[in-house]
């Protein structure tokens, strides 16, 4: 379907054509008529479908009709690099109409986001965290908002964030629109749009596996190898972007530093870094500066580089839907890419869950020519190092880059309960 027979404004077609959309994803061949008939919907599709373009066009061509100036339309993710994804995909399909925009998000300054409110932002992409924190501080209100739209709500769901959705949804006005954009749908997002929708419109798109066109395959590995064979693959991966993750924000610091000091263009993103760190590490791996970015699950879906080659899983993720969100940033928009994941014998049941998600078996594979029996070498700089004195845990403190902190969210394992389909 093209996007002249879907009744946007003229203006917006130009922007479409202008980005080099062609034709509709079925993501938004279902959903844009509805959202433009004013009905609530629910949109159920996996990463890399178009489904920010398929909220955005009807966004904006709603809000080119009716008062300016005012805060008409707010969307709510769980994360800071997704807020500015989609303030992105605001700003090229909303070229030369004059929107404001406006992201709301914590680890920077208050002051910004405030003013941006009072300037007359005319959409507010937020997290609900620190907007939360400015409407409680009475710094604006949501009033006059027409439209919600809650993305990636299953993410937001892990992550705690149901109670604060629910606090935002009080400060609604009564009459308003919502859209609720999910790759999974648990019970409780469900029970929530039992709750929150009237009448809503379904739309489904291949939401339970990762998208066809990415080659899958496991490399079994000792713990202690791992970063040696990661070494060993991306000598084959060739020029294409490589986007590795790890479970931990200290292994990713650490696996970073040591691609940099083994020659590759390789740099982090994770919990540790502030917002402007954050966004020279994506800025410098989208523009090509860095070929490699390691990173923790935080930028599983908030990522939108369109050539990635290659995912690498370090480390097995801790759900099903974290392996499908990682491996949605390769394989985006029809394009082929390979996801790799490195398991252990502890990572089998992990594994298996994977395999029933996605109807097959997964290739095992080994690098022809790696040493899998050789023990890693000490780093070259502590390997005659005396200990500091003062380099042990304090006394009550906790050693550093052990484990990872409880989940918020609700269930983190491979369990049962939340993985039977």
């Amino acid at each position: 379907m093209s996007f002249q027979s879907l009744g946007l404004d003229p203006r917006l077609l130009k922007n479409v054509e202008t980005q080099g959309y062609t034709a509709t994803t079925p993501i938004q061949k279902k959903a844009i008529p509805a959202i433009l008939e004013g009905r609530d919907v629910v949109g159920l599709a996996q990463t890399g479908t178009g489904k920010t373009a398929a909220f955005v066009l009807p966004l904006l061509h709603r809000l080119m009709t009716g008062p300016r100036h005012q805060l008409r339309a707010l969307i709510v993710g769980p994360t800071r690099e997704l807020a500015e994804q989609t303030k992105d995909v605001v700003i090229k399909l909303g070229e030369n109409i004059h929107f404001r925009c406006v992201t709301i998000y914590g680890g920077v300054g208050q002051r910004p986001q405030v003013d941006g409110v009072r300037q007359g932002a005319e959409i507010a992409i937020a997290c609900p965290g620190r907007l939360l924190d400015l409407l409680d501080q009475g710094k604006f209100n949501l009033n006059h908002v027409e439209c919600l739209i809650l993305d990636e709500a299953d993410r937001m769901f892990d992550m705690g964030f149901l109670p604060d959705i629910r606090k935002i949804l009080k400060r609604l006005p009564a009459k308003r629109q919502i859209l609720l954009f999910s790759a999974t749908m648990p019970g409780e997002i469900r029970s929530l749009v039992h709750e929150i929708l009237q009448d809503p419109v379904t739309v489904q798109i291949a939401h339970s596996k990762p998208a066809a066109t990415v080659d899958h395959a496991l490399y079994p590995v000792e713990q202690t190898q791992k970063a040696a064979l990661l070494q060993a693959i991306l000598k084959k991966t060739g020029d294409g972007s490589v986007l590795v993750f790890t479970r931990t924000k200290h292994r990713a610091k650490r696996l970073a530093a040591q691609l940099c000091a083994s020659g590759h263009r390789a740099t982090s993103l994770q919990g540790n870094l502030s917002q402007r760190q954050r966004q020279a590490a994506l800025d410098g791996f989208k523009s090509g500066q860095h070929q490699i970015l390691v990173a923790t699950d935080l930028a599983a879906r908030g990522i939108d580089v369109d050539d990635i080659t290659h995912v690498i899983n370090f480390d097995m993720p801790a759900t099903v839907d974290d392996y499908t969100h990682r491996i949605g940033r390769t394989g985006r928009a029809a394009r082929t890419g390979d996801a790799f994941t490195f398991t252990t014998h502890e990572d089998e049941s992990s594994v298996r869950a994977i395999e029933r998600v996605l109807g097959f078996k997964i290739e095992r594979r080994r690098i022809e020519g790696f040493d899998y029996s050789a023990k890693p070498a000490a780093p070259a700089a502590h390997a005659h190092a005396r200990p500091h004195p003062h380099s042990g845990p304090k006394p009550g403190g906790k050693p550093g880059g052990q484990g990872r902190k409880p989940h918020a969210g609700g269930p983190r394992s491979f369990g049962k309960r939340r993985f039977s389909r």
